[in-house]
């Protein structure tokens, strides 16, 4: 019988080995905050939670599982309670036209006594040449197409466009976005905006040969719209801190909510974001760090909202302001920006100068909660925003995103935070 010293010449070399293929796998190396491999683990949970619009169980359970990750590395992790006005929780969208049944969308905000909506109707075609007076849609539908402008948020063009349309008095409005994907697109929108006078209820690009036929034929259209809207509807955010009694924050934010599951939009933000809390501990070692995941993006900015007014340290306690917004590595993308204060436009160049994007500073920076940091005068700040093919759309899934972009995206983040805390560019502020 062997002993024990002869079974461990023997297999030492195997175990060594074993260990050293340990190392080598992917769940070894996402040890690595800015490995690709953590970042993408990162995204798929997030996408394993569903829709993520305000106030939904996907939103819910992202923040929860955010705020159980910031805990995990040392951070004395809160929520931040608090309420929108309304919000509209959408259940299902039908058009049935023929035998087809297409899948639809209302534009926020539908009339609250439409929130249950069901209409079978023609649509009223408009004036067969220039000049013709318009007649009145009594009843019957109307169409509008909007041209697809690259934004996030719903205009005044748009909504003059749309109210053009509700002067012909229609019963329902079919709105065609002309996105580039073909796709249901939707904008953002606000709290102060009032509810539409008629449903608008958004049709994908790819559907609109079925609409164009139906119009030349007079034939009759079913919508069928389920929904219940919601008055003060409560949600969070989260707020983590690393408070080593400096009085000199580092914040980081980023969005969780928006339209549809949205993993594109939000995934590659979120894993950033996420990467910095990681490193905080061992890496911003000079500053106190501060880190916020709002809710209520696409309905009003409102979990920012909050966090401006109760919650984020004074600009003149705060060294600077990093921001992951929207769609930060993706495939097919459509617009790209990184984001700067002037104070840190020189340090920004370089630390993104392998990231192409357009450069935006100052007053031009203030894109998404960017404005909102911009607005309440923190002096120093940087961030990315931007836009991909399936942007605001429910095909913005984990297929959308470009895992090679995502170490190059977040070690941006962590060099430009480094070169801050270094005392590169940063300015003091007065408040």
């Amino acid at each position: 019988m062997r002993s024990s010293n002869e079974f461990e010449q023997v297999f030492r070399p195997f175990l060594f080995l074993a260990l050293a293929l340990l190392m080598m796998s992917p769940v070894a190396q996402a040890a690595d905050p800015l490995s690709e491999e953590q970042m993408m683990a990162d995204i798929r949970r997030y996408e394993s939670f569903g829709v993520h619009r305000y106030g939904s169980p996907g939103a819910t359970a992202a923040l929860d599982w955010i705020a159980a990750e910031l805990g995990k590395v040392g951070l004395k992790v809160n929520s931040q309670p608090f309420a929108m006005e309304r919000q509209y929780e959408f259940t299902s969208g039908t058009l049935k036209v023929g035998d087809r049944k297409l899948d639809v969308v209302p534009q926020w905000w539908i009339p609250e006594k439409q929130a249950n909506f069901s209409l079978t109707a023609s649509i009223a075609p408009l004036p067969a040449k220039p000049g013709d007076p318009i007649v009145k849609a009594a009843g019957r539908f109307v169409r509008v197409d909007l041209p697809y402008d690259r934004g996030a948020y719903l205009n005044d063009d748009h909504r003059a466009k749309l109210y053009q349309a509700f002067g012909r008095e229609p019963a329902a409005v079919l709105l065609t976005i002309d996105h580039p994907s073909g796709e249901i697109f939707t904008y953002n929108v606000d709290q102060s905006s009032r509810a539409w006078p008629v449903p608008v209820i958004l049709v994908a690009p790819k559907d609109r040969a079925a609409l164009d036929a139906a119009e030349k034929s007079g034939a009759e259209l079913t919508v069928e719209i389920a929904g219940t809207y919601r008055d003060a509807l409560t949600s969070r955010n989260v707020v983590a801190r690393l408070d080593r009694g400096k009085d000199n924050w580092l914040v980081v934010s980023t969005p969780v909510t928006s339209w549809f599951t949205s993993t594109c939009e939000r995934g590659p933000g979120i894993a950033g974001f996420l990467a910095m809390a990681r490193l905080a501990a061992k890496r911003f070692t000079d500053v106190d760090v501060m880190l916020v995941a709002t809710a209520g993006h696409e309905i009003g900015h409102g979990g920012m909202s909050q966090f401006m007014k109760r919650g984020a340290p004074r600009p003149k306690d705060t060294i600077a302001w990093a921001h992951f917004g929207a769609s930060l590595a993706c495939r097919e993308q459509v617009a790209k920006a990184v984001l700067s204060s002037t104070s840190l436009a020189p340090l920004v160049d370089r630390t993104f100068a392998g990231i192409p994007a357009t450069r935006l500073t100052g007053s031009q920076a203030g894109v998404g909660e960017m404005r909102d940091v911009q607005g309440a005068e923190f002096p120093n700040f940087f961030g990315m925003a931007g836009s991909h093919r399936y942007f605001h759309t429910p095909l913005d899934t984990i297929s959308t995103v470009d895992p090679a972009l995502l170490v190059p995206m977040a070690t941006a983040f962590a060099e430009t935070i480094d070169g801050v805390i270094k005392g590169q560019g940063a300015t003091k502020s007065g408040r």
